[in-house]
């Protein structure tokens, strides 16, 4: 009889909104046969029904929609294969399905308030620096998301942004002078378990070993609260 480990984790990967390398964005999730991944556009996500996306464990958010005078997306003035975005998004934490929002993800919609409460960043202007060795360091060495890893330095691109409120648990951070001094925590939404992760703008950063692990173990910690 098979058990839960047995079962791959079932994971939608939703792009959108912001340009990415898509052949090094495919290898990474290549690299993890344990997924059972789906990489789609935000519009194919939203306008799936509803059934379909609450079947997926965990939903990867790796999209950037929205502008500084959005404040969420309006589903009558969507396009019909749009689906509704709005109703999708604010039915996330509904149920025990994982969050994980990586890299850009963090600062879309930057006037939606419900974004906000995904986040838990209240404002996500940034300034950016691309090609920065930032210093990532464990705050919490005890965390499923650490595992297996230590201090070690990346390849990556910057984020100046408000840093996460108190309802967040940092688990890595940097002190690079460019930088949010937060570069992953985890937090809740209703019955979810969310984890953000700042790193992740392009192949530099999805080859490494030390990225790749964090992601991973991110992604299985946010399913844990479901599978």
């Amino acid at each position: 009889m098979k058990t839960k480990q047995d079962v791959p984790i079932s994971l939608a990967v939703v792009t959108g909104g912001h340009a990415y390398d898509v052949k090094g964005f495919h290898a990474l999730f290549r690299r993890f046969p344990q997924y059972d991944t789906y990489i789609q556009h935000m519009d194919d996500f939203c306008s799936s029904p509803e059934h379909v996306r609450d079947a997926y464990d965990v939903v990867l958010f790796y999209m950037m929609m929205g502008d500084g005078s959005s404040d969420g997306p309006d589903d009558e003035a969507s396009p019909w294969y749009a689906g509704k975005p709005r109703a999708a998004l604010e039915h996330l934490g509904t149920i025990a399905q994982g969050i994980v929002l990586l890299h850009h993800a963090l600062v879309a919609y930057p006037e939606w308030e419900f974004w906000t409460t995904v986040t838990g960043l209240p404002k996500r202007k940034i300034e950016w620096e691309h090609d920065q060795d930032i210093p990532i360091h464990v705050a919490d060495s005890n965390h499923i998301v650490t595992a297996g890893v230590s201090d070690w330095t990346i390849r990556d691109e910057t984020y100046l942004t408000d840093e996460p409120d108190e309802n967040s648990h940092v688990v890595l951070f940097t002190d690079h002078p460019r930088s949010t001094r937060a570069i992953a925590w985890t937090r809740k939404l209703g019955a979810a378990r969310v984890f953000c992760y700042q790193s992740g703008h392009d192949d530099q950063a999805w080859s490494d070993t030390r990225f790749q692990r964090v992601l991973t173990n991110g992604i299985e910690w946010a399913a844990g609260a479901r599978t």
